[in-house]
């Protein structure tokens, strides 16, 4: 696929600065980008690559300054982030396999599959299945009894989907997630050492446009449903206990952990192993930054979080710098204690 800086800049409705009329092969990062490349600049901090990239052009956002020439052609929007996204899809849209069920895949005959399905090599489907039109079951994928998939979801290989869960249109569940497992569900006999098994009778509802990291664990419900939102996006090595509630469009990092029964509401923005106890909730748009420990609910719609236990950004930051001077003051506090003992001594001489 070829463009010129100045067929994109009619794409976008966008200003392009410089030379129209290079032509651009490729898309690159701004730190490595070779010539023939689109790349973008969207944090400010990556501005001193811009410099010296060796890009044909880049997306830039329109009221960025330069301070310095820019060899690159510049092509001036409003968020090149986005921008870039959408060449992407066009440069790298990823290569579906063709509908069809392999001959090595294991299906009950009472699945039920829709228009336009693939489903790979030793691919295993248990009875009472659904698969909608347009649904891909890569190889090697475990799907449990009673499953139902939305249209065009994406189940990629090694991924286990356990009896009785419900998967919306347009998910995707990545490499060795496992959805609807048991629950860490536990009661401790009286007078011994060891647990007795809580049955987990739940399931797992993923609702549309969920996309499910690589290793990630959703757990079934013990009673009811386990229950991820619309449009949630999770990370890889996510634990999500079970019968949690994830609000919509909720996006959280890799390792990050959620207890039973946990609520975290929609537009919320959780950073990578930070770890939530169970029961308690997240307001609307809560932000947690990495390692946070929320160990009590989140009332206030919007806030962030930093530390653990969490605590309000502003006044987390405030703790941290505290905490660089410690040793400074430390030192300040020995010089104090010896000129009062040297005062004490001069006194007591008298």
């Amino acid at each position: 696929m070829k463009y010129t800086a100045k067929e994109l800049g009619q794409l976008f409705g966008a200003a392009v600065e410089g030379d129209e009329t290079v032509e651009i092969t490729t898309l690159a990062r701004i730190e490595d980008a070779p010539p023939g490349s689109l790349t973008f600049l969207h944090n400010l901090k990556y501005a001193p690559f811009l410099y010296e990239c060796r890009a044909a052009a880049v997306l830039a956002p329109t009221d960025f300054k330069p301070e310095r020439p820019v060899n690159a052609t510049l092509i001036r929007v409003a968020e090149p982030y986005m921008a870039f996204y959408v060449l992407l899809k066009q440069f790298h849209d990823e290569k579906l396999p063709a509908p069809g069920i392999s001959e090595h895949a294991v299906v009950h005959p009472s699945v039920e599959i829709g228009k336009n399905v693939y489903i790979g090599p030793y691919a295993v489907v248990e009875s009472g299945a659904v698969l909608s039109d347009g649904v891909k079951i890569y190889p090697f994928v475990y799907i449990g009894s009673n499953v139902f998939i939305g249209q065009d979801s994406i189940v990629h290989p090694h991924a286990v989907v356990h009896c009785d869960t419900q998967i919306g249109r347009r998910c995707a569940i990545y490499s060795g997630a496992v959805v609807g497992g048991d629950g860490f569900g536990f009661v401790p006999q009286d007078g011994t050492q060891s647990y007795v098994k809580v049955p987990q009778v739940g399931n797992v509802v993923l609702e549309d446009e969920v996309e499910v990291g690589a290793n990630t664990c959703i757990d079934r419900a013990m009673l009811g449903s386990t229950l991820v939102r619309r449009g949630v996006k999770l990370d890889n090595l996510i634990q999500i206990g079970h019968n949690v509630e994830i609000g919509e469009n909720t996006a959280m990092a890799a390792m990050a952990g959620v207890s039973g029964s946990a609520k975290i509401g929609k537009n919320c923005m959780i950073g990578g192993q930070a770890g939530i106890i169970g029961h308690l909730s997240l307001a609307d748009g809560t932000k947690l930054g990495a390692q946070t420990g929320v160990t009590k609910s989140l009332t206030e719609p919007g806030a962030a979080y930093r530390g653990s236990p969490a605590y309000p950004l502003r006044k987390q930051l405030e703790m941290e710098a505290l905490q660089r001077k410690l040793p400074e003051m430390y030192k300040k506090l020995q010089t104090l204690e010896a000129r009062i003992r040297e005062l004490e001594h001069n006194h007591s001489t008298r």
